[in-house]
């Protein structure tokens, strides 16, 4: 059976223009536009999966600086958390893992966090409801294997 071309093609941008929404799915490489884009300030969360797929989302804000639970809850980005006496954990972002019974397990993948400040990353040195970003500054997360001593951060943010 032969596709016609037109079809096919109106097929593909539907799928493209749904993998490109804001919603918190999974947009893996694709850069949506900015969340309050008129803002005179942005920041970013970039998330790398296990797999080395990873996507972007900005959030613009008035102040001089936005906070981590903020940024994170208005980017859109689908996470859940678990809260311990050291703040809150995050235990899945954008549906890695697809399961869990405990968040944090021993010896198994987690999310390393980041931040990006002046195009540079560095390993966060708090969890991400006490960082504060500043405009052009991103939350990174690349969920890594337990067993890598030092994981790598995910993508640069793009502006």
């Amino acid at each position: 059976m032969r596709t016609h071309p037109v079809w096919a093609s109106a097929t593909l941008a539907l799928v493209i223009a749904a993998c490109g929404s804001s919603t918190g799915s999974s947009a893996s490489g694709l850069t949506g536009s900015c969340v309050n884009a008129s803002a005179p300030h942005h920041a970013y969360v970039v998330v790398e999966h296990l797999s080395g797929t990873s996507f972007q989302k900005c959030v613009g804000f008035t102040g001089d600086t936005i906070d981590g639970q903020s940024l994170m809850d208005q980017s859109g980005v689908k996470y859940q958390t678990q809260t311990y006496s050291f703040g809150k954990g995050v235990c899945q972002i954008d549906n890695e893992p697809a399961q869990y019974t405990q968040c944090l397990p021993q010896n198994k993948p987690y999310w390393a966090l980041f931040v990006e400040a002046a195009g540079t990353w560095a390993g966060a040195q708090t969890g991400y409801t006490a960082i504060n970003l500043h405009d052009k500054e991103a939350l990174g997360w690349h969920y890594v294997q337990a067993t890598d001593p030092s994981p790598a951060p995910p993508p640069p943010a793009k502006e």
